[in-house]
Formats: structure tokens, C-alpha cells, sequence
């Protein structure tokens, strides 16, 4: 996106700022890097985590966000579905799953009601279905081979997103199918990209305590790797702010800066707070919102090359989501329409995740940023910088 002379006259004043108001070398060093649009070491990203403190690391991000994107921050207007939280995975941080074993307060849903969901969108302008769960062992690939095909055949505009790799291992695995195999015959099905879950941290050392029965983080990626190089697109997150150190981010951030190296096929990265309410991990005590921001802003200068850094409201809280706008983030997700559970589970100040198209707009307008509504895959389809909102 061109950005005016103007603009770019101010962000380099901004960073000549940041580099006469620190006396840290490192801290200058950085500065200038990034200023250069030169890529940080996992060193000098070590050195912010330690050293950088908010104001700091915050206007840097945000240099680099209006670099790339000015004011424009995207929306999009989405719903999930859920086919069911029955899992045969213990991760100890989740507060939604229930596992197989013991279902009793479990959801299970027919392909019909997951169809019937679709079916109450009709007439609206909802332009993705975003489709997570839990990992249940009768809910088979070729199950959701039919359910795709259903709400293609009912909707064919509708871009479906689904299935985290947790979910997709496990389905390949019972259906004695190679990832691409197993890939490939989703897609011709309709499932056109993949969301960002189920990554955790990818470190073994966390991955061990926190979530040791499911999918590897070198499993994660082949996933998604292989998705990209079948043309199909995906999102990346991290579940940062319990037991990790900040090794750990790094080593999980490097990972996929090195995956998106050679395919470019993510579209966003959508770092994942913990909460700590209903599950095994519920002593560990969460973060605070600046440290939040600095997370947000980190990962911004870090990842250098992806377009998008997302921030995932319904977890978040649409205050702070609002607050991270400053912070590098371009992205605060869709409506959503009160159709996921997960983050309401675990204690998430949204009990009831929805904003109308409306309350998106102003949210975004009254950070002093530009409202635009995007497709999955960041195709503009109407901008709300200019554009009233009536009947939106």
C-alpha cells in the first residue's frame, strides 16, 4: 500500500526518535535495522523481550505496521462452527474440550445441524465459515468430506476455513492417508484454507508438559507446509503466556518465518493468549495486557514477512483488541456472531462474542485507523474509510 510522503517523513522521524532516546546500543542497533527494513536476529529479538520496553517496542511496531498497511486495518464478516468440543486429546491449558472418555456435558452435531447453521446464514453477507472442534474418533474424515461438500452445494460463496492440524493428523492417521493425500482430497471436497490452531508452542519442552498426546510442532508444520504447496493458504498462531520462556516464542516465531521463507503461504500470524480459567493449568497466572502489547509488537518486527498480524478480539477482549491497533496488529478478525465457545470457556471477558459489522467499523474508526472489509484471503470487498455504514 503507497503511503504519502508525509507518512513516511513521519515514521522516520519516529525511529530517529527511538534511536537518540535510548542509550542501549543494542536497543539502536535494532532500531536501525528495522528502520532499513533489514531482518532481526533471534539475538536482537531476545534483546527486545529483555530489554524493550513498551513505548519502545510499540513504536517500532507501529512504524513497521504503517509501513505496511498505513491505517488500513482489516475485518471480515464470519461464523464458526463447532462440530463438537468430545476430544481423545488431554491438553491441560484447554478449558473446551471434554474427553472421550468422560462426555457426559459434551456437544456432538449432525452434519444436518452443522448444515442448518449454514443454512440460518442465508441472505446475510457472511463471507467464511470457520470450522474447529474437538479431535473425536467417530467423526471420520469421510464425515467431513460430507460436510464440506453439503455446504458447498448449499453455498458455493461461502470460503470454507477449517480444521486445525491437531484435527487434521488424527484424521489422516485413522484414515491411513499421507498429510497430502489426506490434503488433497479435502480440498477437491471444498475446503479451501487452513485456520492457525492447534500450534501451541512448538518447542518439544513445552509441547511435553502442556499438550504431549497430540500433534507435534514438526508435525504442525509439515501440515501446513504441505497445504501451501497444494495452493491452499493458512493462518499461524502461538499460545503464548504460561509456562514458556521467551526462548521458546523465538524458537516457535524463527519457525515459521523459516516456513513462510519458502512458501509465503501464510496469510496471518495470531498470537493466542492464555487463560486460565477451567482447565489443568489454572495456577499459572495469566499476563498483564502491556505485556500483551509487547508480545504483539515483537512478533510485528520479527516476522517481517507476513502481511498480516492479527488480534484475535474474542480471546483478547475488544478493548485491548482495540489498544493493539498501536501495537503492530492489522487484523482484529469478524463478527464472529457468538458462535465459538473457546475463549468463553477459558475465562475470556467475552462471554458472548459478537460484534455487528457496525460496532467493527467504529471500534476500528475510533483508534484512528481506517475500517476495511476483507474475503479470507484479503481481497477488499468494501472500505469503510470513506463509505457510510448504514446498512452495512
Amino acid at each position: 500500500m503507497g503511503l504519502t510522503l508525509q507518512k513516511r517523513n513521519t515514521m522516520s522521524g519516529t525511529i530517529a526518535l527511538l534511536i537518540a532516546s535510548t542509550s542501549d546500543n543494542e536497543l539502536k542497533s535494532i532500531a536501525q535495522k528495522v528502520y532499513q527494513k533489514e531482518r532481526i536476529t533471534d539475538e536482537e529479538c531476545l534483546t527486545l523481550f529483555n530489554k524493550g520496553e513498551l513505548p519502545f517496542v510499540g513504536a517500532l511496531a507501529n512504524s513497521v505496521r504503517e509501513r505496511m498497511h498505513g491505517d488500513t486495518t482489516y475485518f471480515n464478516r464470519n461464523f464458526h462452527i463447532e462440530p463438537t468440543n468430545v476430544c481423545v486429546f488431554s491438553c491441560k491449558f484447554c478449558s473446551y474440550s471434554r474427553l472421550y472418555a468422560h462426555k457426559e456435558d459434551g456437544w456432538e452435531l449432525s452434519i444436518d445441524q452443522m448444515v442448518d447453521i449454514v443454512k440460518s446464514y442465508d441472505g446475510k453477507p457472511v463471507t467464511e465459515v470457520h470450522i474447529v472442534g474437538g479431535v473425536h474418533p467417530k467423526m471420520t474424515m469421510e464425515y467431513f468430506i460430507e460436510l464440506i461438500q453439503k455446504i458447498k452445494a448449499h453455498r458455493p460463496d461461502l470460503h470454507i476455513k477449517g480444521f486445525t492440524a491437531v484435527e487434521l493428523e488424527y484424521m489422516f492417521r485413522k484414515a491411513k492417508l499421507t498429510v497430502e493425500e489426506g490434503l488433497k482430497r479435502l480440498h477437491a471436497a471444498g475446503l479451501q484454507s487452513l485456520p492457525g490452531g492447534g500450534a501451541e508452542i512448538f518447542h518439544p519442552e513445552i509441547r511435553e508438559v502442556i499438550c504431549a498426546d497430540k500433534v507435534s510442532g514438526d508435525g504442525w508444520l509439515e501440515i501446513h507446509e504441505t497445504a501451501h504447496r497444494l495452493g491452499m493458504n493458512s493462518n499461524a498462531t502461538m499460545l503464548y503466556g504460561h509456562i514458556e520462556k521467551y526462548e521458546h516464542r523465538i524458537d516457535h516465531m524463527r519457525k515459521l518465518r523459516d516456513l513462510q521463507d519458502r512458501t509465503k503461504g501464510f496469510n496471518t500470524f495470531i498470537p493466542l493468549k492464555f487463560r486460565n480459567a477451567n482447565n489443568d493449568m489454572s495456577h499459572v497466572h495469566e499476563l498483564t495486557t502491556a505485556e500483551d502489547m509487547r508480545l504483539y509488537a515483537i512478533a510485528r518486527i520479527y516476522l517481517d514477512n507476513f502481511p498480516h498480524l492479527k488480534a484475535y478480539w474474542p480471546m483478547l477482549g475488544r478493548n485491548n483488541a482495540q489498544l493493539s491497533l498501536s501495537f503492530g496488529v492489522n487484523d482484529i478478525d469478524g463478527t464472529i456472531d457468538d458462535s465459538t465457545k473457546i475463549y468463553s470457556m477459558a475465562g475470556s471477558e467475552e462471554q458472548t462474542p459478537t460484534m455487528s459489522t457496525e460496532e467493527l467499523v467504529q471500534l476500528i474508526r475510533q483508534a484512528g485507523r481506517k475500517p476495511v472489509e476483507r474475503g479470507t484471503l484479503y481481497d477488499v470487498i468494501k472500505d469503510y474509510s470513506t463509505e457510510s455504514i448504514v446498512n452495512a
